[in-house]
């Protein structure tokens, strides 16, 4: 390729955006990547050079876990300095959580990484795949007049919206609309022009050297409030002695059932190093623990405000940060200040 050509690289995991149905037995199959371009003809027509990686086999979004986290983030490093942007197509089901753990894994990115799928197979009549991962690799390959990346930082693209990877949730598990954004605005929306909104976009920073991670620890688990939860189940679960970390889903903005066996587990928990973090199950809004008394409570039991976060960054940020080998104190101190603009500050 020439030195002036931008350059893309696309990594397929898997997921619905590659397969093709059997005329046998109408069951969704993987194909080879390489047939993609019989479905997607307009690629050839970009001005853009594009190279693909294929995962082998193809994996269903349901079966990622950390360990793949950490192969994308090492074909990334490992191609850093050959591509000006990356589109990883991936499943639906978990694209949020993968798109959280890369905005962490890939510290000081200062490309576009761009993760797109569908809800239909790519070779279907109405497939939403086709426009997806043609205005993935739009985007990616988008550069200002100085030849900076328009994005520089990890994103989910899907149906006509650019979002901020670690401020995604799935909301919709069929329409086209799967991801939603709720407490972060739109980086930017493609109808005939794809347009940009600058002020939402992490600011390109000339001279930092991307930092791979593949490092997690993912003895955690989520545990949601409802009425009627039951004094030994939470015990026995706080209690587990491999368990490190734990999301905890609370009512509207961070509030508990005054119950002094609930606050008793969460402190005993806390006291034994175990960092747990208050996330509101509401779809959109924050956490103030301070607000109420059935959220001060939690706070001087030692429990950490996750703020505005999702549950698949917080998730996937406490993974991250515990595999550091940080302190217990700072990893606390570190899950509710703003690293890779998974909070808003």
């Amino acid at each position: 390729m020439s030195r002036n050509t931008t350059s893309i690289l696309i990594i397929y995991t898997g997921g619905t955006i590659g397969m093709i149905k059997n005329p046998d037995t109408g069951a969704l199959e993987s194909f080879n990547f390489d047939h993609l371009l019989n479905h997607v003809p307009e690629l050839k027509e970009f001005k853009v050079a594009i190279d693909a990686i294929t995962f082998n086999p193809p994996i269903d979004s349901s079966d990622m876990e950390p360990a793949m986290w950490s192969r994308i983030v090492t074909i990334i490093d490992s191609n850093y300095d050959k591509y000006d942007g990356f589109v990883i197509l991936h499943g639906t089901d978990t694209m949020s959580f993968t798109a959280s753990a890369l905005s962490f894994m890939l510290e000081d990115l200062m490309k576009p990484v761009i993760l797109t799928g569908s809800q239909l197979p790519i070779g279907a009549l109405r497939t939403d795949g086709k426009e997806n991962l043609i205005t993935a690799i739009e985007i990616a390959a988008s550069k200002h007049p100085d030849g900076t990346p328009v994005v520089p930082e990890v994103c989910v693209f899907f149906n006509d919206k650019l979002m901020r990877g670690n401020r995604t949730t799935k909301i919709n598990s069929e329409s086209f609309g799967a991801f939603g954004s709720n407490n972060y605005p739109l980086l930017a929306t493609a109808g005939t022009d794809i347009q940009f909104f600058p002020n939402n976009i992490k600011r390109y920073l000339p001279g930092l050297k991307l930092k791979a991670h593949h490092e997690y620890n993912s003895n955690i688990i989520i545990f949601s409030l409802f009425p009627g939860i039951q004094k030994e189940v939470v015990e026995k679960l706080l209690g587990a002695s491999e368990l490190k970390g734990v999301i905890f889903r609370t009512f509207g903005a961070g509030n508990a059932p005054q119950k002094k066996w609930l606050i008793d587990a969460l402190s005993k928990a806390t006291a034994e190093g175990k960092i747990i973090i208050n996330i509101t199950q509401c779809a959109g809004g924050s956490v103030h623990m301070e607000r109420y008394e059935t959220g001060l409570q939690l706070l001087q039991a030692g429990v950490i405000s996750g703020k505005d976060s999702t549950v698949e960054a917080a998730l996937t940020k406490l993974m991250y940060l515990l595999g550091t080998g940080l302190p217990v104190e700072e990893i606390r101190r570190l899950m509710s200040q703003d690293i890779a603009g998974e909070i808003t500050l």
